[in-house]
């Protein structure tokens, strides 16, 4: 039809002061987010304790190996000119498990509380935001099409992975709330946030990023209650098999997504200098 653009199409409008569309780097928000997200965040609790413990990489070599399949991962998804959902999700799966495993080192290598690291990760996320609004004046997923916002957009991610692994054992296992206790603590406060948002007009920005932060230990104490031996409070599937079926259900959803685009959008008017 005359007029309407394909939704993966740049505006041709260009131009000093002019406007046009521009391909974003970050999936649309939607049911798949969610689900593709806490997917992500119970295999990076459970492929961590996998490598870490099953293989017997160690704390170490996991982390040397991890760091290093995560930087190659980056590296694709910056070169992406939009994007693609096999890359950006396995960016997001390594992503959760280096997360883990900074947490992980601190606690267990170096002695660091789960109290001090919730905190430190807590403060380092607010900076990050702090200097992506000062830098960008928004928050915003759907505004990620410079380098610049995509390094903010990374950055925060892996603070909260790190914030909620710190965050999630310190709940479960330090406070001794259990695995099962702390997914349904979460999860109550997810659904807290999303009521706020969609029944009292909380802001869609803030809101996003504290289902985002919480979704990490939501995803964490699921994966931990599904593979922990039953004397731990776990149903004892281990993290073979947890991880196994979380991979297989995160594949599955990024191929739907890959075929259907239903989670692409385009980002909103950027101002052509």
């Amino acid at each position: 039809m005359k007029g309407v653009k394909s939704p993966l199409a740049y505006a041709s409008t260009l131009g000093s002061g002019m406007t046009r569309q521009v391909l974003n780097k970050v999936p649309e928000v939607t049911i798949f987010f969610w689900v593709i997200k806490v997917l992500c965040t119970t295999v990076g609790e459970t492929a961590a304790d996998f490598l870490n413990d099953t293989l017997g990489l160690g704390l170490t070599g996991t982390s040397l190996v991890m760091t290093a399949l995560l930087v190659a991962a980056l590296i694709f998804q910056f070169k992406a000119k939009s994007y693609q959902a096999p890359v950006y999700w396995t960016a997001v799966v390594l992503i959760s498990i280096v997360g883990t495993l900074i947490t992980d080192n601190l606690v267990d290598h170096l002695g660091v509380s789960l109290e001090a690291t919730t905190i430190a990760f807590g403060a380092a996320l607010a900076v990050t935001f702090g200097a992506w609004y000062a830098s960008e004046r928004t928050l915003s997923i759907h505004t990620i099409y410079t380098i610049r916002r995509e390094a903010f957009y990374w950055s925060a991610i892996l603070f909260t992975f790190a914030l909620g692994t710190a965050a999630g054992d310190l709940l479960a296992e330090r406070m001794s709330l259990g695995y099962l206790n702390s997914a349904v603590v979460f999860g109550a406060a997810i659904a807290v946030i999303a009521m706020a948002h969609l029944r009292l007009g909380a802001g869609a920005v803030v809101s996003f990023w504290l289902a985002y932060i919480l979704t990490r230990p939501l995803g964490a104490s699921i994966g931990d209650f599904l593979s922990q031996a039953r004397v731990d409070g776990g149903l004892g599937l281990g993290n073979v098999g947890t991880s196994s079926i979380f991979l297989a259900a995160i594949l599955g959803l990024v191929v739907y997504l890959s075929v259907t685009r239903a989670d692409q959008i385009l980002a909103e008017p950027a101002l052509i200098e």
